[in-house]
């Protein structure tokens, strides 16, 4: 991958709509995290001084706000409806395949129904789970660009500028971290399942270490679902090329507080008194919701901003996309269990950072710092902790549209038999 690869994502018009409705989440950033166990991240306990501001591979495109990419229609507007976002995603996946080859296209291509999709996408590093598909660090510009644009197509403009926050951490921990594994931080794979079209139903998945969205697109009945998807962060905060602070996961962490913050006293009693559940990557997952604050516990403006949230990771396309998904949650909001433990006042500066987990009939997140860098240091910027997220999001109803179950996988996926270095 070369380092100016991310410099390469398109900055949207200054008056380009956003593609999701605000009123009903905030989307800037999705963060689902895993137990130090499942951290997935290898290499030496030294630091090092970063010698310049940033690795050229951290853009000012890469910010964590709504200034990111976005894809037009045909008549030059946002996509807003899941139709749209399906035609424009499979537009851009057509475009994509014409720049490879005949053996790249096989090696990118997969069954709809391939058991593949379910272990090849994890939150360990490349090195130690491999990815389906293309590595990028092997394609062209052109073809980088191509791939790249399939997901500006799928995504709004905050989720993409989150995932290019993402990504531009790992290309800045590549650059600056004493990591053993710094080399591999920065590889992404891209992988197809199914024929992309407006008519039937494909996945696009897309990830490395901190990053694995499996995004499966239904042109027959105009649905998407980001289920599941893993979305991770290290570290918390890193300066771009231009001087800019860049903090990928502001939004959930914003969001996340906004809810806690709305609950009485007794009520963060019962939510801090809960069992924050975890389910990782290569896990077939029981699901289990442990004891905690139900949503039937919460007023209107509270399940408001539960679903705030959720909406991080359900939220990830366009807003019809969005709103279906959460009325489909706030459905069966009032058997959904909430739990929390660590941190109770937004300030970075203190503790260990948070957990939680939000597990119902139709949504599983789980939400959990690292407590520990993996050899990921850099000086004078945090690594472990508030610095070291790792998220899952499923869909206990429909995890992968249910075209597949999820597989346990062995080794260091996370499932049966994984562990992560030095655990």
């Amino acid at each position: 991958m070369p380092t100016n690869l991310l410099s390469r994502f398109r900055r949207p018009a200054a008056d380009a709509p956003d593609r999701r409705p605000r009123p009903v989440t905030a989307l800037a950033a999705g963060v689902v995290l895993l137990s130090v166990t499942l951290a997935g991240c290898a290499g030496s306990t030294a630091s090092i001084e970063p010698t310049t501001a940033a690795t050229t591979a951290v853009t000012q495109e890469a910010t964590a706000t709504s200034t990111a990419a976005t894809t037009t229609d045909t008549d030059g507007a946002s996509a807003t409806t899941t139709a749209e976002t399906i035609s424009d995603t499979a537009a851009a996946a057509e475009a994509f395949f014409a720049t490879l080859s005949d053996e790249q296209r096989d090696a990118l291509l997969y069954a709809f129904d391939d058991e593949t999709k379910t272990t090849s996408w994890s939150n360990f590093p490349v090195t130690f789970v491999q990815r389906a598909g293309l590595n990028l660090a092997d394609l062209t510009d052109e073809q980088t660009t191509a791939a790249l644009a399939v997901l500006e197509s799928l995504l709004s403009d905050e989720a993409y500028a989150t995932v290019v926050g993402i990504m531009n951490g790992d290309r800045y921990l590549s650059q600056y971290s004493s990591s053993s594994d710094a080399d591999v931080l920065g590889q992404y794979y891209i992988a197809f399942f199914g024929d992309p079209s407006d008519t039937s139903s494909w996945e696009v998945q897309f990830g490395g270490h901190h990053l694995g969205i499996n995004a499966t697109l239904d042109g027959s009945t105009d649905a998407i679902t980001f289920a599941p998807t893993h979305l991770g962060v290290q570290p918390a905060v890193y300066t771009d090329e231009s001087g800019a602070e860049v903090q990928p996961f502001e939004g959930i962490y914003t969001d996340a507080f906004a809810f806690y913050d709305s609950l009485t006293a007794e009520q963060q009693a019962t939510l801090t008194s809960g069992d924050v559940s975890m389910c990782a990557p290569g896990d077939t997952c029981d699901f289990s919701t442990g004891a905690g604050l139900t949503g039937a516990d919460l007023t209107d403006e509270q399940k408001q901003l539960l679903l705030d949230v959720t909406a991080n990771w359900v939220g990830m396309a366009d807003e019809q996309t969005t709103a279906g998904a959460l009325a489909k949650i706030e459905a069966t909001l009032d058997r959904t269990v909430i739990a929390w433990s660590g941190e109770t006042t937004y300030d970075m500066t203190t503790g260990d950072g948070i957990d939680f987990s939000i597990s119902g009939p139709d949504v599983y997140i789980a939400f959990q710092a690292q407590q520990g860098s993996a050899g990921a240091d850099v000086d004078g910027v945090t690594t472990s902790g508030w610095g070291h997220v790792h998220t899952i999001y499923r869909d206990p109803s429909n995890d992968y549209a249910n075209s597949v179950e999820q597989q346990a996988a062995t080794g260091m996926a996370g499932g049966p038999g994984g562990a992560a270095p030095g655990a």
